[in-house]
């Protein structure tokens, strides 16, 4: 029998022997084997069957592993792919998900729909449209000419060892194309909002941008013409431009958290350092008056990133405060406290229901203490410092300045300029 498929389906139902054999003879083993004899047939191992691979539909199992697939039927998955390996069949081996068809259809119970088609077979998948003959052809009566008959015989093709390539039918296309353009496609919020057509909006940011660059211009004062007064002063111009830096007040208490030692670091590096390590490390004493220098990054109209860096000044005493000038509480931003209100004593406001209601408080704390019962109607935002986890100390200051960017825009917008 000429198809191996058959001869092997026949073989196991009639259970007829299946040997094997290589260059040196008869062997017992599939592994070492090159020929498998069925029947009285001999095929070599690797010789292509009819039986079609589902994920691929024109690629085909190998003899080799089709027998294997059968001969460990009742295996367990992980031994059938050992013996795969070892086969040699490890890319050619039938799969686990597929074994049980071609067990099924060996042993007689499935169907034939997983075949390829022979040669003789037609080409056309089972379904399609059958192609009408010719007119010519179907004319009664009519008599073959000797170029009908050379066209007949060479569209017929060949017997071969190989599969015929698959050739569509006109017919299988023009239906193809008929349903395809009655084909609904699904579509969901996303593809809605992307759409189909790319817009390219840089000459609306383009025109915005200069827009606003004039509008921020007219917002300083803009460019001094001749008719309006004389500049004044350098230096008075300078004293006003550092009289608008922000102010935060932080507790001078030896036990707080945040002190002048560590407040730099912490609020500039986003690193948190006891204050003691930080004396230890720096003995000599701090001056009462820091500046901080944060980055901040804007975006313009245009998009074009700007990398600022934003000044504020750190006090821990109302004597320091008092060199910024009579109008120094205008600027103080945000009084860091430790729950205690004799910090508040020489203050501007000493209760401190009031002080935070012109600045913004916050609670320094650790993040495993329990909840100060004193500051619950302080109206203060607790800072809460993990004792050991210095990697969260990046969100902690983030919060932190996201919480005082807040406050400012809202209470004293003009200091966000400074």
């Amino acid at each position: 029998m000429s198809d191996p498929l058959v001869a092997l389906q026949q073989a196991i139902k009639s259970r007829s022997p299946v040997t094997y054999s290589n260059a040196s003879g008869p062997t017992p083993s599939l592994q070492s084997a090159t020929h498998l004899h069925i029947s009285g047939t001999s095929f070599p191992k690797s010789t292509l069957t009819r039986y079609l691979k589902p994920a691929s539909g024109t690629d085909c199992y190998p003899l080799g592993a089709i027998y294997l697939a059968w001969l460990l039927r009742d295996a367990p998955g992980a031994e059938y792919m050992k013996q795969a390996r070892e086969s040699g069949l490890i890319h050619e081996f039938v799969s686990v998900t597929d074994r049980k068809n071609v067990v099924d259809w060996l042993g007689g119970a499935g169907d034939g729909r997983i075949l390829a088609a022979t040669t003789a077979e037609s080409s056309t998948p089972p379904g399609s449209p059958t192609r009408a003959p010719s007119a010519l052809h179907a004319m009664p009566g009519r008599t073959k000419s000797r170029a009908d008959i050379a066209a007949s015989s060479s569209a017929t093709p060949a017997v071969t060892g190989k599969r015929p390539k698959y050739v569509p039918d006109a017919a299988d296309v023009e239906v193809v194309k008929k349903i395809k353009s009655n084909e609904v496609e699904l579509r969901d919020r996303n593809t809605v909002l992307r759409g189909i057509k790319a817009n390219n909006f840089t000459s609306i940011r383009t025109a915005y941008a200069e827009k606003l660059k004039k509008m921020k211009e007219a917002g300083r004062g803009g460019v001094p013409s001749a008719t309006t007064t004389p500049n004044p002063d350098a230096k008075l111009q300078a004293r006003k431009a550092r009289n608008n830096y922000p102010i935060i007040i932080i507790s001078s208490s030896p036990t707080a958290l945040i002190t002048m030692y560590n407040v730099k670091r912490f609020l500039e590096e986003a690193a948190f350092e006891p204050s003691l390590e930080a004396r230890q490390r720096n003995p000599a004493k701090p001056e009462d008056l820091l500046a901080i220098y944060r980055k901040r990054t804007t975006i313009d109209a245009s998009g074009r990133e700007t990398e600022t860096n934003a000044r504020y000044f750190v006090v821990d005493s109302v004597e320091a405060l008092s060199k910024f000038g009579p109008d120094s509480w205008d600027r103080v931003v945000c009084v860091m406290t430790t729950g205690q209100a004799w910090q508040f004593r020489p203050y501007k406001w000493n209760d401190p229901r009031t002080l935070f209601h012109h600045v913004k408080g916050i609670y320094v704390t650790w993040a495993n203490d329990p909840p100060n019962a004193k500051i619950k109607d302080w109206n203060v935002t607790e800072l809460k410092i993990d004792p050991h986890r210095r990697h969260v100390d990046k969100s902690v200051v983030a919060h932190f300045w996201k919480t005082l960017d807040s406050w400012i825009m809202q209470n004293k917008p003009w200091l966000m300029k400074a």
